[in-house]
């Protein structure tokens, strides 16, 4: 389980552009980072992340993976 603050921490370091979006590149370069992200979110793979939840341009936002990871259950 991860705080607010942890989950913003994870997606300010996967975010390397600044761009506030996390695309699925930026995913695939920390693969570390997106195993943890998967294990709180419920969430397979990278791919299966953003074509589920994110944006129709291929990027999610702090605000929408937040809200995937309040509904698995793993926010604090």
């Amino acid at each position: 389980m991860a705080t607010e603050q942890e989950l913003q921490s994870l997606f300010n370091t996967l975010d390397s552009d600044g761009d506030g979006k996390v695309s699925i590149n930026e995913l695939f370069l920390s693969p570390g980072l997106s195993a943890v992200i998967s294990a709180e979110t419920g969430v397979s793979s990278p791919q299966e992340l953003v074509s589920m939840y994110g944006d129709k341009d291929g990027s999610i936002t702090f605000e929408e993976l937040k809200s995937v990871v309040e509904k698995a259950g793993n926010l604090n």
